[in-house]
């Protein structure tokens, strides 16, 4: 058994993110295990990218009020205690609302060369939908 006390805060990536977003990491994929899990908080207006797992996405909120779209332009509202599944494949965006904060624990199964995660561009404040 391991007793993790403590883990290190990161700030999330420009190049994934927008706005401020810090996560910390739960589980790193490890073999013969492939979970990631990662602690990750947004500020109000703060958000991810567009991406896609290879294997799916479970998020499930643990703090505050977030949103989740698609690309069918389908954004559903998120509270603490709420789990959103993301199946493989599905290009989507998960963040804040405008005016408050959320966290989330982010869990993925790699995929054998990495967490099997492909990020693309940044969701558009015409798609995110809220304001600034």
């Amino acid at each position: 058994m391991d007793h993790i006390t403590e883990t290190p805060t990161i700030k999330g990536p420009a190049d994934r993110f927008t706005g401020d977003v810090y996560l910390n990491m739960l589980q790193a994929p490890t073999e013969p295990g492939r979970l990631a899990v990662g602690l990750v908080r947004f500020t109000p207006g703060a958000r991810t990218n567009w991406h896609s797992h290879a294997l799916g996405q479970t998020l499930h909120v643990t703090d505050g009020i977030g949103l989740v779209g698609t690309r069918d332009g389908n954004i559903v509202r998120v509270t603490a205690g709420q789990t959103i599944i993301c199946p493989a494949g599905q290009e989507h965006w998960h963040g804040a609302t405008g005016t408050t904060f959320m966290a989330h624990i982010a869990m993925v199964v790699g995929d054998g060369t990495g967490d099997g995660t492909t990020w693309l561009e940044p969701v558009t404040d015409e798609q995110y939908g809220q304001p600034s």
